[in-house]
């Protein structure tokens, strides 16, 4: 098989990148070691800024977004029982957010790929790329037995943390930075309406908790625990009690409960691959980098590598310019910096650490009576949440 882009990883990132290149003309393949109802089935995070909706509706896929999606304008953060909201709109001169789980983006981007015919291959296994620092790079796979070959012009990885892509550039041509945080979020999704339209970012003693929502009457909640605490260390009945202990006692009174349809706990760490091109292969998203949710840049930083490969390609195939594919790690490695920024901010504004101490905590509870003491501390950490230009 002969194409022009081999994407690896059939995730958001890589379906996005593969619907964009296709309605412009750009031929490519997207190679997928799991299932479609495995891909599906992953729970993830929904908040999507203004610039990775814009590029659903250039992809044209996005229709259910607009319709279904919840357009919030702020979201709160809440201390000492009490919440403060952060007016996203206002503060930045009218932008906000999309919520908007990222199942529906993922199955709303299969649907754009079969309506286009695009080639998405699942469970290809035994995925190697070759040839990268040559004119001709090809990749192969295994599928029902059979060893396959893609010849290709360039291979892009967005197989995420553990994938293939970054695995295969040698380990003195790429360098990582990482930091792992003490601690997990053991998230809940469940059939109940919100406690509150905007979410609510909780700072308490306990622990962090946040409170957000997949539609109005799908519920997704949170609570930072232990990274030695698992899944069955807590039922429903206990993680509801945990996370009303957590929140202001008027959102407490209003928390509607129920039983949980998925429980999971994820761990929390901030990581930084560099450079982000080795020859013919790019990294995207979470091949590259990976932020702690707690200012939902993960999805939206993979969104941005998204938009400078898409452009880049387009000047390449259509014009003969390959100036914004020589450019793409250096300036996805910029925005990408300043996502890991925000998200180490948010997180060291609002968990509690095993290692602080009084005076930790008490600078932790300074830096938010500054915050909203402060229009221009406020607008920094909207225009942040809502996010910064491509």
């Amino acid at each position: 098989m002969k194409t022009q882009v081999a994407i690896i990883g059939g995730g958001p990132s890589g379906l996005l990148l593969s619907q964009l290149l296709d309605r412009k003309g750009i031929a490519n393949v997207v190679l997928e070691k799991h299932t479609r109802d495995y891909v599906l089935g992953r729970i993830r995070a929904g908040v999507l800024e203004h610039g990775f909706a814009a590029l659903m509706r250039e992809a044209g896929v996005g229709e259910r977004m607009d319709s279904e999606g919840e357009i919030h304008e702020g979201f709160y953060i809440a201390t000492n029982g009490e919440r403060r909201r952060v007016d996203l709109h206002g503060l930045t001169g009218g932008n906000s957010v999309v919520v908007y789980g990222q199942t529906e983006i993922t199955r709303d981007l299969y649907d754009g790929r079969e309506k286009s015919k695009g080639q998405v291959i699942h469970e290809a296994l035994d995925v190697q790329l070759h040839g990268m620092e040559t004119d001709a790079p090809y990749v192969t796979y295994r599928k029902d037995g059979e060893d396959l070959r893609i010849d290709c012009d360039y291979i892009i990885g967005c197989d995420g943390y553990h994938g293939v892509s970054r695995a295969s550039i040698p380990a003195d041509r790429i360098r990582t930075y990482e930091r792992v945080y003490p601690f997990g979020w053991l998230g809940l999704l469940s059939h109940t309406k919100p406690v509150s339209p905007e979410l609510i970012y909780a700072r308490h003693e306990r622990g962090f908790a946040l409170c957000s929502l997949r539609s109005q009457t799908l519920s997704r909640y949170y609570v930072q625990v232990p990274l030695t605490d698992k899944v069955e260390d807590w039922s429903d009945d206990r993680f509801w009690g945990e996370l009303s202990s957590r929140l202001p006692e008027d959102v407490a009174a209003s928390l509607q409960t129920g039983a949980s349809i998925e429980k999971s706990i994820a761990p929390l760490r901030s990581f930084v691959a560099e450079p982000m091109r080795y020859g013919r292969l790019f990294l995207a998203g979470d091949a590259a980098h990976i932020v702690p949710p707690t200012g939902a840049r993960g999805l939206n930083s993979a969104a941005s590598d998204v938009y400078y490969l898409y452009h880049a390609f387009l000047a390449h195939y259509h014009e003969g310019d390959s100036s914004g594919l020589d450019a793409y790690s250096d300036k996805a490695l910029a925005r990408v910096w300043k996502g890991q920024r925000f998200s180490w901010w948010m997180t060291n504004l609002l968990h509690t650490f095993p290692d602080h101490i009084p005076y930790d905590r008490k600078l932790q509870q300074t830096e938010l009576d500054y915050l909203f003491s402060s229009r221009n501390a406020l607008a920094s950490l909207a225009e942040n949440y809502v996010g910064l230009p491509f």
